[in-house]
């Protein structure tokens, strides 16, 4: 009885712990956090998990196979990823009220373009819209701004804001099934459009239109970013890239996965709706997940926990692939949900320890770009090796080989960061 009072108390210490720290700088930056979680919530509608839910009725509407969806998505993808170095830069020039001002309206431009689409090449430019001003500017906004914005609570301050991804993957799929049940999935967009301009432009703009600045009570920060690298410096860093390599699975696994899932679950032989909910689970789980590695990161630095992020999606690809039954995909959601919860905070944290705020936003652009190209690649790739006969879920079981690697790479990576960074302490 007592060793049950013991572990009952530390649990409960434990969670106040966690908790209550977070509630408390939330109530001191609740307008800042708050515009960061709804610009990320609002990029859901350019990313591939909502664009995918309407997947099945563009290949009816449009009489495409699942390569040739996938090749179309890719097309425009790339067109993101490629503009996204020049588009992305606006975040080191202008505010992020600003900035707001200007990719809302284009992002809501795409949603109605969905609506009333009737041609490939129109969809190749709406899909284009959607991606580059949803998934790729949308979250440059938020996490540029985020990281500038905070020193010492940065790691507390992005999962924040990255939880507004993790309830659009709540919500929205839910939702949109229902209103494409009542007003049919063209329709649906249109009212995507309608909530971007009457609801998220006026209130994210007046949000962060006042920029955060440095308090005297702000805490000392435990972890010193690293110096202001440029843009070209940090190309030419093979340790960058060799990062990516890991800090990008997520994305790449994620789309493909979400990209396909019509065709996941008649091949498993799901129910949708069910499929669906379990996007709800994820999304559970990547909420706990992003704010236990928003206080790691501020107690621990993002460099020290580059080498165990990938476990659990590793771990989510080989359920996914090597089971059939409908409790796999809920097991595969809430692991991939922990792996989310690390990689989104740290995404927005990594890359300032190393390199530095000043440039951050150039910075970004190159690594939101790259990301985009990933979620370009995977549906693209899969989508062609279904069409020529490779098994999907032999396709999943592979990305789940690919993230061991990456996590045993990432170890000798984290190690080399740090050496590094010392280095450049020491020479300061």
């Amino acid at each position: 009885m007592l060793l049950q009072s013991a572990t009952l108390a530390f649990k409960r210490l434990s969670l106040q712990s966690l908790v209550m720290p977070i509630l408390r700088f939330f109530k001191e930056n609740a307008r800042w956090v708050v515009g960061g979680f709804l610009l990320t919530f609002f990029s859901s509608f350019g990313q591939t998990f909502f664009i995918s839910l309407s997947a099945g009725e563009i290949r009816a509407e449009y009489d495409l196979s699942h390569g040739d969806f996938g090749l179309i998505y890719m097309i425009a993808t790339l067109g993101s990823a490629l503009s996204l170095p020049w588009v992305g830069k606006i975040v080191d020039y202008f505010t992020p009220a600003k900035v707001t001002l200007m990719i809302v309206p284009l992002l809501a431009l795409g949603a109605i373009g969905m609506t009333f689409s009737s041609h490939i090449i129109t969809l190749v430019f709406v899909i284009y819209l959607l991606r580059l001003f949803g998934q790729g500017m949308m979250t440059q906004n938020a996490l540029t701004a985020a990281a500038r914005w905070f020193t010492a609570s940065r790691g507390r301050a992005v999962s924040l804001v990255t939880l507004g991804h993790n309830a659009g993957e709540a919500v929205l799929p839910v939702l949109f099934v229902v209103t494409v049940s009542w007003v049919g999935w063209r329709y649906s967009w249109l009212l995507a459009a309608i909530a971007l301009l009457v609801f998220a432009l006026p209130i994210i703009a007046v949000l962060v239109s006042k920029n955060r600045e440095p308090r005297a009570d702000d805490p000392i920060p435990l972890v010193t970013d690293g110096r202001d690298w440029t843009r070209p410096e940090v190309i030419r860093d093979p340790l960058f890239w060799i990062v990516l390599l890991g800090m990008l699975a997520p994305a790449f696994i994620g789309t493909t996965v979400f990209f396909h899932q019509v065709y996941l679950v008649e091949l498993r032989e799901w129910s949708m709706p069910a499929f669906a909910s379990a996007f709800s689970l994820m999304a559970v789980s990547t909420i706990i997940f992003t704010l236990i590695s928003g206080a790691l990161v501020d107690r621990f630095s993002a460099i020290r926990l580059l080498p165990s992020f990938l476990i659990p999606l590793s771990l989510s690809c080989f359920v996914l692939g090597g089971f059939e039954a409908q409790w796999s995909a809920f097991a595969f959601m809430s692991l991939m949900g922990i792996s989310y919860g690390f990689s989104s905070t740290l995404m927005g944290t990594i890359w300032p320890e190393l390199y530095g705020t000043k440039h951050l936003g150039s910075i970004r652009a190159i690594i939101v770009s790259m990301m985009v190209f990933c979620t370009a690649a995977g549906p693209g790739l899969t989508g062609w090796l279904i069409d020529i006969g490779v098994s999907y879920p032999k396709q999943i079981t592979a990305m789940g080989v690919y993230c061991v690697c990456a996590c045993i790479m990432m170890v000798f990576i984290s190690k080399a960061f740090q050496k590094r960074k010392t280095l450049e302490l020491e020479k300061s």
